[in-house]
């Protein structure tokens, strides 16, 4: 008889049966170690990554309103290395996330993966394309929130004809889906709206600003886009009007060069009175960040990899 089975045997009938129980618990937990590492190591390791963002959501404050500014085709040195530019201004006293990469080459992937989670397989600014996948507009929609896309000289474009066809149509993410082609469309509005609705405090939840193609810089320099960016501060950084709101400026892709992160290394500025002064963030982010971030925010189900993205975190005010 085996030194366990004495063991086993000088107990009492209860206390046995428990020893035998834990034993074979033991005996199945090595067995499924030694014969499934791969397995076990992928799912332990998928299941970690999807407790850690699902802690992380809590570490976001609700908005009442989340701003999102999209400009294009810099790299985060040249907007950030000059002194007396707008976005360093901003970024010194709300904050700098000093890790933020695009996910794609070129522009319209990075402005699909901003709504949608994806880049919908695109690489290339396609102007006739309509997909079907679920967009952040649907899920708004869908959770009684309200969202506008306010678009900088909108009549200008529309003159090309219906759906807009030039090369602006791949800075308009919301015009590429399906399901908000319809009664939808009419939630993208020129940009004196987004003033009008500032001014009167009737911003929708969710608002993407979109200046034109010489004042994102991706047509003029960056001179001009300091410019427009230092008008736009002056209206929007006024006492009250930003409330429990979030303004995100970021860059939809850095130099062609630059694939970190697929896109190049991007600005990207959080302000607002809900953020913490003189923040600055070291963590990986990218679009699928930002999305996610405002997906906490309003309580909104995650899509495509923003489910798997961390969120922006450790710049937020104390509630």
């Amino acid at each position: 008889m085996s030194m366990s089975a004495r063991f086993v045997g000088g107990l009492s009938g209860t206390a046995a049966a428990r020893v035998r129980s834990a034993a074979l618990l033991v005996a199945a937990v090595l067995l499924v170690s030694i014969s499934l590492p791969a397995e076990r190591d992928h799912v332990t390791a998928a299941a970690r990554a999807s407790l850690r963002v699902t802690r992380l959501g809590h570490l976001v404050p609700r908005f009442r309103h989340a701003i999102v500014v999209v400009f294009e085709n810099h790299s985060a040195r040249r907007i950030l290395g000059h002194a007396g530019a707008p976005f360093l201004w901003l970024a010194h006293h709300y904050a700098l996330l000093t890790r933020y990469d695009a996910v794609a080459h070129p522009s319209l992937p990075n402005y699909l993966a901003l709504v949608s989670g994806s880049t919908q397989g695109v690489r290339y600014d396609c102007t006739r394309c309509v997909f079907s996948g679920r967009n952040l507009g649907e899920t708004l929609t869908a959770h009684s929130l309200t969202w506008k896309m306010y678009v900088e000289h909108l009549p200008l474009y529309l003159r090309q004809g219906p759906g807009i066809t030039g090369p602006e149509k791949a800075r308009l993410p919301f015009l590429y889906f399906r399901n908000l082609l319809g009664p939808s469309g009419r939630l993208t509005v020129p940009l004196p709206a987004f003033y009008r609705d500032l001014g009167r405090r009737h911003l929708p939840s969710f608002s993407l600003v979109i200046p034109d193609l010489c004042h994102d810089m991706h047509s003029c320099s960056i001179a001009k886009g300091d410019r427009w960016m230092h008008g736009f501060l002056r209206r929007v950084l006024q006492p009250g009007l930003l409330a429990k709101t979030a303004l995100f400026v970021v860059f939809d892709e850095g130099r062609w060069s630059d694939v970190r992160g697929s896109g190049g290394r991007v600005a990207a500025i959080v302000a607002g009175p809900l953020v913490r002064p003189h923040s600055v963030s070291v963590a990986p982010l990218d679009h699928y960040s930002l999305l996610r971030t405002i997906e906490d925010a309003f309580g909104l189900p995650a899509l495509g990899r923003s489910a798997s993205a961390r969120p922006i975190m450790g710049i937020w005010r104390r509630p």
